[in-house]
């Protein structure tokens, strides 16, 4: 039987080192904040013209100021992001065995990748979810016209929650390769993961018509076999 003190004292340096790597994520997004507050105007100018909004208003004094931290906040969030996956990793690979550790670097770079293509895709579908959700209701009866601080923390929070659902196969692959699921498992729970998927793809884009989330739950779904996929090549 271990020695209690011993347990005790692995906690402790669990929490020491989740403290370490907490400090050096916050130092690095409060610097990349502060980058992104000078850099920020551009990028929320594309996202507004990308949406094709031709007008927006403010129904506050501090809005102007609250749009403007806002931007620096998710634009510092998205610079910071190699530090804050990288930081992540350190502080689960200790937990993993050597051949389990050598996954690092690959997956800190799939990680990396994939959210910087869940962000692109979300841009790019941005034109059409605009779209739908404001044609719910005619136009010759209600014109659209948004805060420009509401409208900030829908679309950028938007923007991250498609980077972080595009992470669906770096964890599926992750979890594979330390043995908790299978490729073989993946594949007995399909139909479940169809209808997951398929609801995950309706709430992030709604539309009245079957196509619109049809955008996103295709290459979740082509994310998820060629995960199932890859594992069993790699014998998991």
């Amino acid at each position: 039987m271990r020695d209690p003190e011993e347990s005790r004292m692995t906690v402790i340096e669990h929490l020491e080192a989740l403290r370490r790597v907490l400090i050096v994520i916050c130092i690095a997004w409060g610097i990349a904040t502060v980058v992104g507050f000078f850099v920020g105007e551009p990028v929320y100018a594309y996202v507004v013209h990308r949406a094709g909004i031709k007008e927006l208003i403010l129904i506050n004094p501090t809005g102007g100021f609250f749009v403007r931290f806002k931007v620096a906040l998710y634009v510092g969030f998205v610079i910071a992001a190699p530090i804050i996956v990288q930081q992540a990793w350190s502080f689960v690979a200790p937990g993993l065995y050597l051949h389990e550790r050598r996954l690092f670097g690959p997956l800190v770079f799939a990680t990396l990748f994939f959210f910087a293509l869940g962000i692109a895709f979300s841009l790019y579908s941005l034109p059409l979810i605009i779209r739908v959700l404001t044609g719910f209701l005619p136009t010759d009866l209600v014109k659209p016209t948004f805060d420009a601080n509401e409208f900030l923390s829908f679309v950028l929070g938007l923007v991250i929650a498609f980077g972080i659902v595009f992470e669906l196969p770096v964890v599926l692959y992750a979890l594979g390769r330390i043995g908790i699921i299978s490729s073989s498992w993946l594949w007995r729970s399909r139909p479940y993961w169809v209808i997951g998927l398929g609801l995950l793809a309706n709430f992030l884009m709604p539309g009245g018509d079957p196509l619109t989330p049809l955008i996103l739950f295709v290459p979740l779904y082509v994310f998820y076999e060629g995960t199932a996929l890859l594992l069993r090549v790699s014998g998991h």
